[in-house]
């Protein structure tokens, strides 16, 4: 479109002499009137416009996954607070949603606040009329878990939360995998304030 008002400004208006004033064309607005002149073919004026697409400064890209699982986790006030990178690379070593241990956590045990004492078993793991287990950090949790979830039910074939259900607490009425959804949902929302 440049191009077009340039040439149609030096072969259509120049050659009227009417001694209008020829705004320097930048790209964006005008940004200063020349003074009245009549262009000839050795004489065509236009202002350049600044040079862009610098970047000043620098930049670092980073993973923002164990960050938003650390701002999710302070917002609930919850142990696993010190995890949260742990979490991310525990779920990448077993190929497991870095989401779905939170969300878990979350349905389970409110992130870890409501567990059987020193369990530090915020997942509701082995937790049955039977008994309950008991880890002997959050790491062997946190591991055993992830370890758990990719064994026993994603490489069965359990992969959605709907999936999970039906082995993990299969007596639920719907009510679990709701609320991993909605966790699973507001970690991906960015929901973590």
């Amino acid at each position: 479109m440049k191009k077009f008002v340039v040439v149609f400004l030096f072969f259509v208006v120049a050659p009227i002499n009417l001694g209008i004033g020829f705004l320097a064309l930048t790209g964006n607005r005008p940004q200063k009137v020349v003074r009245p002149f009549l262009p000839t073919a050795s004489q065509v004026y236009a202002a350049l416009p600044q040079k862009t697409g610098q970047v000043l400064g620098s930049f670092q890209t980073a993973d923002a996954r164990p960050i938003i699982i650390q701002k999710y986790l302070e917002k609930y006030h919850s142990p696993l607070v010190p995890y949260a990178y742990f979490i991310v690379s525990v779920s990448d070593q077993y190929g497991i949603d870095w989401r779905l241990l939170v969300a878990i956590a979350q349905q389970e045990s409110n992130l870890g606040k409501k567990i059987p004492p020193n369990s530090y078993n915020a997942w509701g793991w082995g937790i049955h009329s039977r008994g309950t287990l008991h880890f002997s950090s959050w790491q062997e949790g946190i591991k055993t878990v992830a370890r758990g979830l990719k064994e026993k039910y994603i490489d069965k074939g359990y992969i959605t939360p709907e999936e999970i259900m039906s082995k993990y607490t299969p007596s639920s009425n719907g009510s679990w995998v709701f609320g991993v959804n909605q966790f699973i949902q507001e970690l991906e929302d960015g929901q973590i304030e």
